[in-house]
C-alpha cells in the first residue's frame, strides 16, 4: 500500500524568504482567563521547544465584544520584552483589518494605524507575516495593496497574507501587490472541506501560497462529535488513529497536512500537553484510501 508523502520538517512560507514548521500555534485565546505574562511565556516556550516555529495572533484576539482589543498582542509583547532572545526563534504572524463595530476597515488610513499599533503592542520593529483578517468589501484592492507594499518597503512587514478571502478577492489583491501574497488563512478541517472543491487550495498551489488552517479541529466537534456526519468523520479518523496509538485530534491535523497544498494547521489549544501532543501529526502516514474515507465522510455522500 503506497502512502502519501509526510510533511517536511520545515518549508518555505509561500513565496517569502521565511521558513516555518509544518504546524503553527495560534493565540486566539491567549489573553483569556487572566493569563499572566509568565503563563503566556510557558506556552510560547512549549510551542517552540516542540519544534513549532510559526506563531499566529491578531489585533482582535482578546476582544470580548466590549473590551480587550489588542490584549493577545500586548501579552505576547510582554513575553518578548521580558525575554528578547525569544524573538529570534519563531516567525511572528499577526492580523488586522477588523474594527468593531464597523466591522471591517481596510481604508489606507486605518491600515497604516493598525500595522503601527500592532508593532507597538508586540514591541517589535518588524512583523514577519501580516495578514488582512477579513476582507473589507468597501476597500479597493489597489488601495489596500499600496498600503501593504509601503509597509514592506518601510521594513515594518516581511511577508503578506490574507485570511477568509474568497478566490477572487485573493486574486484581485495579489494582482495589485508588488510584494506578492505568501499565505492564505481559511477555515479548514475534516468537517470544513469546502476549500478542497471551491478552488481555494487549487489557487494556493497555483500562486504558491501556503494555506494556514484555522479551526483545524472543527471548533472542537472532531473531538466531541454529535451529528451523524461528525460521528462518521470521527470514525474515519479513528480508523487511522487507533492502530497507531495516537489521538483523533492528532490524526485530524495530519489529515490536513497530507494535502499537496502544504496546509499548516494552526493549533488553537492553550494547554501545554495538547500543544506538545500535536507535533506527533508530522509523522502520521496516510494512504489514499484512508484519506478519501475521511473526505467522503465529510462530504456526507459518495464521490461522483
Amino acid at each position: 500500500m503506497s502512502l502519501l508523502p509526510l510533511p517536511p520538517a520545515s518549508r518555505p512560507l509561500g513565496r517569502s524568504a521565511l521558513t516555518v514548521s509544518p504546524l503553527a500555534w495560534g493565540m486566539w485565546r491567549l489573553a483569556e482567563d487572566g493569563r499572566t505574562a509568565r503563563e503566556a511565556a510557558h506556552l510560547v516556550h512549549t510551542a517552540l521547544d516542540a519544534g513549532i516555529s510559526l506563531l499566529d495572533t491578531a489585533d482582535i484576539y482578546g476582544f470580548d465584544g466590549t473590551t480587550g482589543f489588542g490584549d493577545a498582542e500586548t501579552l505576547l509583547g510582554d513575553v518578548l520584552r521580558a525575554e528578547p532572545t525569544l524573538r529570534q526563534r519563531f516567525v511572528l504572524a499577526t492580523k488586522g483589518g477588523i474594527l468593531p463595530p464597523l466591522p471591517y476597515d481596510q481604508s489606507a488610513d486605518y491600515l497604516h494605524r493598525a500595522i503601527d499599533a500592532s508593532l507597538r503592542r508586540l514591541g517589535v520593529d518588524c512583523i514577519d507575516l501580516w495578514q488582512i483578517h477579513r476582507p473589507d468589501i468597501l476597500a479597493h484592492p489597489h488601495e489596500v495593496a499600496r498600503v501593504l507594499d509601503d509597509a514592506v518597503v518601510a521594513g515594518k512587514i516581511r511577508a503578506l497574507g490574507v485570511s477568509n478571502f474568497t478566490v477572487h478577492q485573493t486574486a484581485a489583491l495579489d494582482h495589485f501587490l508588488g510584494h506578492k501574497l505568501a499565505t492564505t488563512q481559511p477555515e479548514i478541517s475534516a468537517l470544513r472541506i469546502a476549500c478542497c472543491e471551491n478552488g481555494e487550495l487549487d489557487q494556493a498551489m497555483l500562486l504558491g501560497l501556503t494555506p494556514l488552517a484555522w479551526s483545524p479541529l472543527g471548533g472542537g466537534r472532531i473531538a466531541a462529535p454529535v451529528s451523524p456526519r461528525e460521528i462518521a468523520v470521527a470514525a474515519a479518523l479513528d480508523a487511522v488513529a487507533g492502530p497507531l496509538g495516537i489521538s483523533r485530534t492528532v490524526a485530524a491535523y495530519s489529515w490536513l497536512m497530507a494535502h499537496p497544498a502544504g496546509i499548516i494547521p494552526i493549533i488553537g489549544s492553550q494547554n501545554p500537553a495538547r500543544i506538545t501532543e500535536a507535533v506527533a501529526a508530522m509523522a502520521v502516514p496516510w494512504s489514499r484510501t484512508q484519506w478519501y474515507a475521511v473526505f467522503v465522510a465529510a462530504r456526507g455522500e459518495k464521490l461522483p
